[in-house]
């Protein structure tokens, strides 16, 4: 179990994040690999990660990592304090504030752990998973020039209300031979559950609203990021694996057969897209991981170890 201690954001002082920070012996060009969470795992999952990734480059450089659990979730106890007097504490901050923290949280953590006051000196890699994804994104846009490589893996599909992925049987120009032989009632029951479960309007106990995500990333194949150099980061696009997700979701409710139908081809899609965020020469994907649901680094540590593996190469 990897030693967790607390931090108070300067910026919000009534507050503490649980974290884990784990330092480099290099000194020369500090590497910082930040892991951003999902809403359904707090940072321990990304702890074998780290130990697989420390076990393949047995000999060579290794980096700095920090990992955290955001306001509300894992070991952080307390709330995010934007969150005091919201109407919904359930969509009492969006994701914006979450990426500002992110900013605080590694110029603190570099400053006083690795003596950096610099913030910018330090090359960072974001290691994201589902809404992380999201994070990861708009914290490369909101600071361009700072993120030296990005893996993403199952991002969340940011821009969608996980409602219309499935055909509407109650539109005008619906024709239901376009999803035999699947019933209508089927895909009826399926939408109904999408709504209850995933729609940005459904909230969480951690408070982090998914409402305004698909104003923030309208769209997946853009903005183009810039990455230190005058050019884009690395980024590497990992999808789930079809078969192992559509058994994860036929547990929840939607069978296999309408999800390889309609919700991996929508978001294998998706990550298409999000390959084009940067230039073409510093992209590779979409990677399916095998034996994966959509909480990758649970499922297959030792394939996101490989993968960050190559993305140190380039950045160390």
């Amino acid at each position: 179990m990897a030693d967790i201690e607390f931090i108070t954001l300067t910026t919000k002082p009534s507050a503490q994040l649980s974290y884990n920070f784990q330092a480099s012996a290099e000194t020369t060009n500090p590497v910082l690999v930040v892991f951003l969470n999902g809403l359904g795992l707090p940072q321990a999952f990304w702890h074998p990660v780290i130990a697989q990734l420390k076990t393949i480059r047995e000999g060579r450089s290794i980096p700095s990592f920090l990992t955290y659990d955001r306001f509300g979730q894992g070991q952080t106890i307390d709330r995010d304090p934007l969150d005091d007097g919201a109407e919904d504490p359930t969509h009492g901050h969006d994701c914006l504030a979450s990426v500002k923290d992110i900013r605080q949280l590694i110029t603190q953590v570099s400053q006083q752990k690795l003596g950096i006051s610099e913030i910018d000196s330090v090359s960072v890699v974001l290691v994201a998973n589902s809404i992380g994804g999201a994070l990861a994104r708009l914290y490369a846009q909101e600071y361009p020039g700072t993120v030296s490589a990005l893996l993403l893996l199952d991002s969340i599909l940011a821009n969608s209300d996980f409602v219309s992925v499935f055909p509407d049987p109650d539109a005008a120009d619906f024709d239901p031979a376009s999803i035999h032989p699947i019933p209508v009632e089927a895909i009826r029951a399926v939408r109904a559950g999408a709504r209850r479960i995933f729609h940005p309007d459904v909230g969480n106990k951690e408070g982090l609203s998914r409402r305004s995500l698909r104003d923030l990333l309208p769209a997946s194949d853009g903005p183009l990021l810039q990455g230190p150099g005058g050019h884009g980061p690395y980024v590497t696009v990992v999808g789930h694996d079809f078969d192992t997700f559509a058994e994860e979701s036929a547990k929840m409710g939607p069978p296999k057969g309408v999800t390889n139908r309609f919700v991996n081809p929508y978001w294998h899609r998706y990550n298409e897209g999000l390959t084009k965020i940067t230039e073409s020469e510093y992209s590779k994907g979409p990677v399916i991981a095998p034996n994966t649901g959509h909480f990758v680094q649970k499922d297959n540590p030792e394939f996101v170890a490989q993968e960050l593996d190559e993305l140190l190469e380039k950045v160390l």
